[in-house]
């Protein structure tokens, strides 16, 4: 190319077709014999086409430069007879045309290559995130660019870097035209509010909802077409997450001993990634999981890295109901704050399980408040949940007694586990003991959404139990912070809940991910749709609604979200009575009698399975 590019350079000088002769063939040796060593210095032999840019034309200009200065500075000082000293400027400019020339056309027939996209897709966003994704999607061929779609009406009709924005008022019609099957939305910094109002103006058209990650990633150049993701599960929600308090967050776990029971679930790992941000001098990770265990200690520990944050991490094997383990573990450490998460949830599971729920989620706390008393805990916070409110299963039963348990203690004025001497008659409870309330947490291990998500990429059908079913959503980072913030609020034997809003019913959620999918759902007006929904009928122990409050009477607290229950409970000595013959039929696997005391103790529980229509 260095020998074509002399001979034009020559020709354009001389004005004639040239052919060299005397000294000449000096100077076209001379073009490949410096060419070729400073392209290889400056790295254009290890450039890849498919991924050409801007920062390749930048340095393919520079290594033509230094290239062009060599030349023409030797023509200069060596002045060959027959060798116009022109040429040394004409022959590097036109070297350059080339060598882009090149590089352009090769990088053009490799973007070429491969066939027909398997997805047209829309980027719904035409700012600086939609087009530095555009430009991404330029060397892949998963996806096929149709054009931008953008709320601002100055944008709409004009074009970047050749690819129309449309207005969306245009969406079907384009959806339409080009058979988009995904839409993108590359809107990270718009509001939830935002976001939602858009996912609902989409619903209706046969497309993918997908979207970007946040903006961090964004800026350090992370954005490619594996980083796409399906909505987040808070587009899904229905409501704004509910804000969390920062004093409040941090005020019981700075530079503090903590202890997270059920460490590696769902709502304990979410707690344990909030309070490591919040300074604590040491986390006590405690789950009977060890590959769970295993899991959330690298996890945190890769977070306490990169964060340079100074918290001790210790993953301890242990089972809340081992009060022995336990024991030893608390006498040790001495925590100033539990945070009790560890439970049987699934109420199927519990339902056939009974006396291993029981033992776990009743017994297991029971072990915990008096680890807590003995080594000197000053907080302890319940992870309960809205199915102990007026429950028909073993599990919302044995949540129940498990506040029942804090409720009694916190009240009594008596030691409840050792009868000692008191010197003015009455005992003062030294833990403030609480509980919080609430409702499904969306994609936790027991969660609707990662099995809808299963079903519909399988193809269907979505099962649902019934047509009537609603639930309270909140997510998992949501039921976390209200968790952490309830402990820094309590008073002994508080309870808290979350005003959720209103419950969705879930065949609504299924229809909304179904449609978010890009799908359409089966039914009798639509035979030829993609997807089916069969109801199995409710399961053992399930409700078609769930409630939060037990009374009608919640009062308000710090966080404007957050509301506080009093109820009414029994005495710990009343209680402490039905607890042991509870223990020995849950031990013994007695069904009937454990179900039985479960009546005796939660008023309102209903062991009978329900039957849907």
């Amino acid at each position: 190319m260095g020998v074509f590019a002399m001979w034009l350079a020559f020709s354009l000088r001389l004005d004639t077709l040239h052919w060299p002769e005397g000294r000449q063939w000096i100077a076209y040796a001379l073009a490949p014999a410096l060419a070729f060593p400073v392209l290889v210095n400056q790295g254009l032999y290890r450039a890849i086409f498919r991924y050409t840019g801007i920062t390749a034309l930048i340095t393919t200009g520079r290594a033509v430069a230094i290239y062009g200065a060599m030349l023409l500075a030797i023509l200069l000082n060596v002045q060959w007879e027959g060798v116009p000293r022109s040429v040394g400027i004409l022959q590097p400019l036109i070297f350059l045309l080339l060598v882009g020339a090149s590089r352009a056309l090769g990088w053009l027939w490799l973007k070429g290559r491969p066939g027909k996209a398997s997805s047209s897709l829309l980027i719904y966003g035409a700012g600086s995130a939609g087009a530095q994704t555009a430009a991404g999607l330029g060397g892949v061929h998963q996806y096929q660019l149709q054009g931008f779609v953008d709320d601002d009406p100055a944008k709409a009709g004009r074009s970047i870097n050749g690819t129309r924005v449309y207005a969306p008022k245009e969406l079907p019609t384009i959806v339409d035209r080009f058979g988009i099957t995904d839409v993108l939305l590359a809107l990270p910094s718009a509001s939830r509010q935002r976001r939602r109002e858009i996912i609902q103006s989409l619903r209706d058209l046969p497309v993918r909802i997908r979207t970007l990650p946040g903006l961090t990633d964004l800026a350090s150049g992370k954005v490619t077409v594996t980083d796409f993701q399906d909505l987040d599960i808070e587009d899904l929600l229905g409501r704004e997450p509910v804000a969390a308090n920062p004093e409040l967050l941090s005020r019981n776990l700075k530079d503090k001993v903590i202890l997270v029971t059920g460490a590696g679930g769902s709502i304990g790992s979410e707690l344990c990634r909030q309070i490591i941000h919040e300074g604590p001098s040491h986390l006590l990770l405690v789950d009977h999981s060890e590959h769970a265990l295993y899991l959330i200690h690298q996890e945190l520990q890769t977070l306490r890295d990169q964060g340079q944050l100074r918290c001790e991490l210790l993953p301890l094997l242990a089972s809340v109901v081992d009060s022995v383990r336990m024991a030893d573990i608390c006498r040790l450490h001495r925590p100033y704050a539990i945070y009790h998460a560890a439970a049987y949830k699934h109420v199927p599971m519990v339902e056939i399980n009974a006396g291993a729920g029981v033992l776990n989620n009743i017994f297991g706390t029971l072990n915990m408040v008096q680890m807590a008393l003995e080594s000197g805990t000053l907080h302890f916070v319940l992870v309960s949940t809205d199915k102990a409110v007026r429950p028909t299963n073993v599990m919302g039963a044995s949540k129940r007694v498990a506040e029942l348990v804090l409720q009694a203690i916190a009240a009594s004025r008596q030691p409840p586990f050792k009868e000692e001497h008191l010197s003015n008659g009455q005992w003062q409870c030294p833990t403030c003991f609480s509980m919080v309330r609430f409702g499904n947490v969306l994609g936790s291990s027991g969660s609707v959404i990662p099995l809808f998500r299963r079903q519909i990429a399988a193809g269907g059908p979505v099962t649902v139990t019934h047509p009537d079913v609603t639930r309270y959503f909140m997510t998992i980072p949501e039921a976390a912070q209200l968790v952490l913030q309830a402990g820094a609020m309590a008073e002994s034997g508080d309870l808290f809940l979350l005003d959720m809003g209103e419950p969705i019913r879930i065949l609504e959620l299924a229809r909304r991910m179904v449609a978010l999918s890009g799908l359409t759902v089966r039914d009798a007006q639509h035979p030829d749709a993609d997807i089916a929904v069969e109801f199995t009928g409710l399961r053992p122990g399930e409700k078609l609604y769930e409630e939060l409050l037990i009374g009608d009477n919640p009062l308000p607290t710090a966080h404007p979200r957050i509301l506080r229950a009093r109820e009414e409970h029994r005495t710990w000595p009343d209680l402490r009575a039905l607890l042991q013959p509870l223990y020995q039929a849950a031990q013994s696997g007695d069904e009937a009698t454990l179900k039985q005391l479960l009546n005796q103790i939660v008023p309102g529980y209903r062991s009978e399975t329900i039957i849907s229509p």
